[in-house]
C-alpha cells in the first residue's frame, strides 16, 4: 500500500463495528423493532451474530425475521413498579389486552369503530365487572382512552394507518353514532404475535393450576429452567446480572442476595467490561455497586439532565436530597422545597408551574422521575437518598481569573 492511499480494509473493519454496535444498541431500546426503524436493515443483517450475543451475555432470545426483529427482554426484577409504557396504569393495560384479543381474531384490516365494539363486547365479560371494571364508549374520555391504546399499537407497529382520523372519533358521539368519525388500520399479525415477551402465554394455563396473585402470574410467565448444577447457577447469575445491567439504570449490592453478591464482586469486572466493548457503555464501579453509563444519553427512558420545567425541577430536587446527608425527606418537605426555589427558578419554568399550588404536582413528578432513574427509593411518604445520587450533587463554585488572551504581533514583526 502506498504512503497516503486510504486503509479500505481498515474502514471496512470500522463501519461493520459501528453498525454492529448501532444495531445491539437499537434492539436494547427498542425490543420490537419493524422495518420503519432506522436500524432495522442492520439488525437482519447482523441477526446471526445479535442472536448469539444476547444468548450468551443476557439470555435474552432474539428472533428476526422479514417483517419484525423481537429481542424478547425479561426483566430481572419483577417488582420494579417504574416499568411500564408512558401514561398507562391498571385500566389502560386493560384495555390494551382486550385490544389485542380483538386484533387477534380479527381479519387483515379493521376499523376504530369495529375495533370499539368488539372491545366492548370482551369488557362486559362477568369476571371483570366483578373487580370493578367496566368500559362502555358511551363518554369521551373512553373514547379517548381506547384512542390512546390505538395509538400506542401504532407506534409499536401492530397497526398501520390506511386512512381516517382518531381524533375524529373522540369527538364524533357514542359507538352507536351514525355520525361517528372512524379510521382503518392494517392488522400486522405477526408484530401482534411478538408482542408478549413471556416463556409461555397465560392461556396455556388450566384454570385450577393458574398462579393466584400478580407476582406470582409475573413469575410464572418469564419463569426459565435452570439446570441444578454449579455451571447452571453460575449461568443464571451472569445472565441475571447482564439484564440489570444492560436494563436497569444501576446495580446496589444490598439489592443482591449473598451468593449473587458475591458472584457479582468477584466478575463485575469482567462482566462490564465485556457489556461495555459490545454496547459503547461506560462503568461506573463505586463501593455501593455499578452502572453502565451512556454519554449520548440515548439508552434511557427518562433522561437527566434534560430540558424542560420538570427536568429542571428534578435536578434541583435531587440537589436538596444530596445535601441532607443520606437522611430522608417527606414528601411534603420536597413539595416545601420545590415552593421556596419558585421565586429564584420560576421564570425558567412554564407558565402553569410558577402557580401557587403547583409545587405537589412538581414535587411528585420530581420523585417519580428519580425514583425510575434508581436514584431514589420512595415509601410510606418519605423519600431516601440512594448512592448514586451522588452523581447530581453540585459543590461550591470555583472561581479562576480568566485567561489572558495572547499576544497576536504585528504582521511585519
Amino acid at each position: 500500500m502506498t504512503a497516503g492511499s486510504p486503509d479500505i480494509g481498515g474502514q471496512q473493519a470500522r463501519h461493520l463495528r459501528e453498525e454492529w454496535t448501532a444495531a445491539l444498541r437499537a434492539l436494547l431500546m427498542t425490543p420490537l423493532m419493524t422495518p420503519a426503524h432506522a436500524e432495522f436493515d442492520a439488525v437482519r443483517r447482523r441477526a446471526d451474530e445479535l442472536r448469539v450475543w444476547f444468548a450468551r451475555e443476557a439470555g435474552w432470545p432474539l428472533h428476526v425475521e422479514r417483517d419484525m426483529a423481537r429481542l424478547v427482554k425479561r426483566p430481572a426484577d419483577l417488582q420494579d413498579a417504574s416499568r411500564g409504557l408512558p401514561g398507562f396504569e391498571r385500566r389502560r393495560y386493560v384495555l390494551l389486552c382486550l385490544a389485542c384479543a380483538v386484533l387477534e381474531r380479527a381479519e387483515a384490516q379493521i376499523t376504530l369503530r369495529v375495533l370499539g365494539e368488539r372491545l366492548l363486547a370482551l369488557a362486559a365479560d362477568p369476571g371483570l365487572a366483578d373487580r370493578g371494571f367496566a368500559f362502555t364508549l358511551q363518554a369521551q374520555h373512553e373514547r379517548r382512552e381506547l384512542v390512546a391504546v390505538c395509538r400506542t399499537l401504532l407506534a409499536l407497529g401492530v397497526l398501520q394507518r390506511v386512512a381516517g382520523d382518531e381524533e375524529g372519533f373522540v369527538r364524533g358521539g357514542d359507538a352507536g353514532s351514525e355520525t361517528l368519525h372512524d379510521a382503518l388500520y392494517d392488522v400486522q399479525r405477526r408484530v401482534l404475535a411478538g408482542l408478549l415477551a413471556a416463556s409461555r402465554g397465560p392461556s396455556t394455563w388450566p384454570a385450577e393450576d393458574a398462579p393466584a396473585t400478580l407476582p406470582q402470574r409475573l413469575a410464572a410467565l418469564v419463569a426459565e429452567p435452570m439446570p441444578d448444577s454449579d455451571e447452571g447457577r453460575r449461568t443464571a447469575w451472569r445472565h441475571h446480572l447482564a439484564r440489570r445491567l444492560l436494563d436497569d439504570p444501576v446495580v446496589y449490592l444490598d439489592g443482591l442476595d449473598a451468593d449473587l453478591r458475591a458472584y457479582f464482586l468477584n466478575q463485575r469486572g469482567t462482566l462490564a467490561n465485556r457489556l461495555c466493548e459490545a454496547t459503547g457503555l461506560l462503568a461506573e464501579q463505586r463501593a455501593e455497586g455499578l452502572a453502565l453509563i451512556d454519554e449520548d444519553g440515548e439508552l434511557t427512558d427518562v433522561a437527566m439532565p434534560a430540558e424542560g420545567t420538570e427536568a429542571h425541577v428534578t435536578l434541583l430536587v435531587a440537589e436538596y436530597l444530596n445535601s441532607r446527608a443520606g437522611a430522608a425527606a417527606g414528601e411534603d418537605e420536597v413539595a416545601a422545597f420545590v415552593a421556596q426555589a419558585r421565586p429564584r427558578y420560576g421564570s425558567f419554568w412554564r407558565k402553569s408551574a410558577r402557580e401557587a399550588g403547583s409545587e405537589d404536582e412538581l414535587a411528585a413528578t420530581a420523585i417519580a422521575r428519580l425514583q425510575r432513574l434508581q436514584l431514589v427509593a420512595a415509601q410510606d411518604g418519605a423519600v431516601r437518598p440512594l448512592p448514586a445520587l451522588a452523581r447530581f450533587a453540585i459543590g461550591a463554585a470555583e472561581l479562576r481569573p480568566a485567561a489572558r488572551p495572547a499576544p497576536t504581533g504585528d504582521l511585519f514583526d
